[in-house]
This record gives structure tokens, sequence and C-alpha cells, in this order.
């Protein structure tokens, strides 16, 4: 690995786990942490969990898993130029969407309606749940037992009477603190890469037009460089060239910026990084071009009305499911069963969110549908 800058987290000086355990012989935590991830049940499950397109629409289009590796990549090069720790960075991206429920932001939308009255549903809360309590992977503890940083990292938002109930992993939300910076960098790495995949994925439905992405500056200043450099580049490579480009534009943006705003305020510690303020950002112009492209997606794609129809499918789906499974839990597994009488409708809410969109389209046949067993 590259000298780490002094404002980085140095895996030896970690805050530690909730667990204690022996220090690994042959990696560092944070690579322990990305190893623990990467072998956990919620990780593999990404595989089959929509971003935007159900995932029996296409076999190209994203999923959780395949998104999760994209953010991955793009924070581990931003922190490379920046001398902050790749591995810490790889650990927060990979683990950041364990949480997410099947069926996108339609089935935590629906997921938390069903849970207004029981502390609602959050699948950055969740992500952290997973991690920290729902793996059943080791002898000695519930969870993972990742290193404070990681968690700190995958908690990118909370309320400060959920921050209460989280310990030291809740403090900075109470305290007007920041995280380190290779927590900032994830997140911003996260925004890059579904905004950007968002477009290729769009485009590749039909539902969004190159004529239409053309009327976003940040699309089409580089569609324009591709046709003037390639014309006669078409279809799937003149997508690919022009995302291309978006994204390397936004990468050295962000690089460069905060390259800028680290120097300025010279954090010597990780300490001063949590003192100061966010210092991982766009430049104001590219921010402002990438808050233009995501209302262009609100607008054209996550609203469009054949994303609508799939979507309100998907929130019937889970609303049916939980109310079938919280008026009878009889329903559920037995495992479940006995965490229903424990932690009541928690335990419902848990067993939802850990499925594939497919298992929850099949689970719902099973109980609605007289032909299924």
């Amino acid at each position: 690995m590259p000298e780490l800058a002094p404002y980085a987290v140095h895996p030896g000086r970690s805050r530690g786990r909730r667990f204690p355990e022996p220090a690994p012989e042959t990696r560092n935590e944070f690579q322990r942490d990305r190893d623990r991830i990467i072998h956990s049940t919620a990780f593999r499950r990404l595989e089959y969990k929509t971003q935007v397109f159900v995932n029996h629409e296409g076999d190209h289009f994203r999923t959780r898993l395949t998104h999760s590796l994209e953010v991955a990549q793009i924070g581990r090069s931003v922190a490379r130029n920046l001398g902050l720790n790749e591995d810490l960075v790889e650990a927060i991206a990979l683990a950041h969407d364990l949480g997410h429920t099947p069926f996108g932001h339609a089935g935590q939308d629906a997921l938390n309606e069903c849970m207004r009255a029981n502390g609602g549903f959050e699948h950055n809360l969740q992500s952290l749940r997973v991690v920290d309590v729902l793996e059943q992977r080791y002898a000695a503890f519930d969870g993972l037992n990742l290193t404070f940083e990681t968690r700190e990292g995958i908690l990118k938002h909370c309320s400060a009477t959920k921050a209460r109930e989280l310990g030291d992993v809740g403090e900075r939300f109470l305290r007007g603190a920041r995280p380190s910076l290779e927590a900032q960098l994830t997140n911003l790495a996260d925004e890059i890469a579904y905004n950007n995949h968002d477009v290729d994925d769009g485009l590749r439905s039909g539902l969004l037009t190159l004529e239409a992405l053309d009327t976003v500056p940040l699309f089409g200043r580089h569609r324009t460089a591709v046709s003037a450099a390639y014309p006669a580049l078409a279809g799937r490579r003149l997508v690919h060239e022009t995302v291309r480009r978006m994204i390397n534009a936004l990468v050295s943006d962000l690089t460069a910026r905060s390259r800028q705003n680290i120097t300025a305020s010279a954090p010597a510690s990780v300490e001063a990084v949590r003192q100061a303020q966010p210092l991982v950002a766009f430049s104001p112009e590219i921010a402002e071009q990438q808050q233009a492209l995501k209302a262009f997606l609100r607008a054209h794609l996550y609203r469009h009305h054949q994303v609508n129809r799939m979507m309100s499918k998907a929130r019937r789906i889970v609303r049916e499911l939980f109310a079938a499974f919280s008026s009878d839990p009889r329903l559920l597994p037995a495992d479940f069963q006995s965490r229903v009488e424990q932690e009541g409708l928690r335990a419902v809410a848990d067993y939802i969110a850990g499925m594939t969109d497919r298992y929850a389209i099949r689970e719902h046949r099973r109980l609605f549908s007289i032909d299924e067993v």
C-alpha cells in the first residue's frame, strides 16, 4: 500500500472492534473487514437486488452487487491519489448497501411505511444492523464485528434519536462532527457510480434518449466531444465512451478539489478531520452539474411510467408480505418465528429486507397463489 497521509486512517490506530480479537497475522484490520464483508451472506444477496430495474428485467442492468464494486473501484482510485486508506474505502463501499430491501427504494419506502409505528425502516441503518447483528457466522459474536471506522463509514446519516441508541458510532451526529476522509470519499464515490450507471442503464432500457440527455450539461458536453472525435461512432460504444469520460471528469474534479481543501485545512490527524468542515468535495461548478443530472434522472427515469408501474407492484409485494407475516408469524421460517416472539415486528422487517427481488416474488406467490406451495 502507498504511504498514508497523516490525516488518513491508519489500520494500526483503529478504535477497535465491539468484541476484542487478536490482530490478524497476514492482513491489516481493514483488509480483514473487507474479507468478512465479501464472505457474508448479505453480500452474496446483492447480486439479485435491484438498482432501478428489477432483476428479471434484464441481465445487463446494474444490481446492488455490481454497483458496490463500482463504488469500491472509484473510491480506491481517488483514495490512492489523496494518500487515504484504500482498504478502508473498499470495505465501506462493499458494505454500504448490505441493508437494502428488494426492489430498491420502492421496497424501502414500503417497508418504512409498514414499520412506521415501530421505529420505521431505513436501509442505511439496516446495513449497520446487518454487520452488527444479523450475520451469523462466528462462534464468539453476532454480526461481523467490524472495526469502528468501517461501521462509521457505513452509517452515512442518522437522526439524533437513533444516534443515541448506537453508542460510539452515533456520537458524531450528536456532536456535529465529521467522519473520516475515507468515509466522506466513499459517500461521493457512491454518487458518481449511481448517477453514471443509471444514465447507462436508462439508455440501455430505452427509457432515456441521447437527445434528451444532451440537454444535461454534464452529459451533453462529453457526448459532443466524443462525436467530434469519432464521427462514425454510434450505439453502445458511443454511450460507453461518453459515460467513461463523465466518470473520469468527476473523479478528476473530486480529486483536485479535495486536495485543495485538505491543503487549505492542513489537518494533522484523523481527529482534526473530524473537527473540520467536510473536505472531500466537488468543485461548485461540478457539484451544480451533478445536481442537474440527478434532477434529470429523477424526472425522466425514476418517475418514468414504466418504472413506476414495476415499483408499484414491488411496493404491493412488500406490503402484502409484511401484512401476512405480521398477522400470522407461523408463515415465517422457524428461526424467524422465535425472533418475532423476542423482537416483535423488527424481525419481520429483517426477514423481508434480506430478500432478493426474485425471492420476494416467489414468497409472494407461495403465500397468495393457490397453485404454489
